[in-house]
């Protein structure tokens, strides 16, 4: 396999949370579990572990998500394939459209998705 460029984040709130994401807009987030596709051309494993530690600077919509009390990040899945062609591929709904996803092309609508609770 060629070196991973995408990753998926799975991602567990514990509680229903109201974020301010940035300049993007204040939203809702019901406890649950979110998948969240991302990618890096350069740089990929320091970008993964830049999202696993709590202490940045919040740059990116997922930045905000993952800095709130209550998240985790449980797993990270690595890829070869294209970031869009991966998130299409992932079961689970958009609750906020837009989210990471600014700069695509692909029509994905949202680069997080809820997957639902567990329990």
């Amino acid at each position: 396999m060629d070196a991973p460029t995408t990753y998926q984040l799975h991602i567990h709130v514990a509680q229903p949370l109201r974020l301010q994401i940035g300049r993007f807009g204040e939203f809702e987030f019901p406890a649950g579990n979110y998948v969240y596709t991302g990618s890096a051309r350069r740089n990929f494993e320091a970008r993964v572990a830049r999202h696993l530690r709590r202490d940045k600077r919040l740059r990116w919509h997922i930045d905000y998500l993952l800095a709130a009390p209550g998240v985790t990040v449980v797993e990270v899945a690595r890829s070869g394939e294209p970031e869009c062609a991966l998130n299409q591929a992932t079961a689970g709904e958009v609750l906020v459209a837009g989210f990471g996803a600014s700069d695509c092309r692909r029509g994905c609508g949202s680069h997080l998705k809820f997957t639902g609770t567990s329990g």
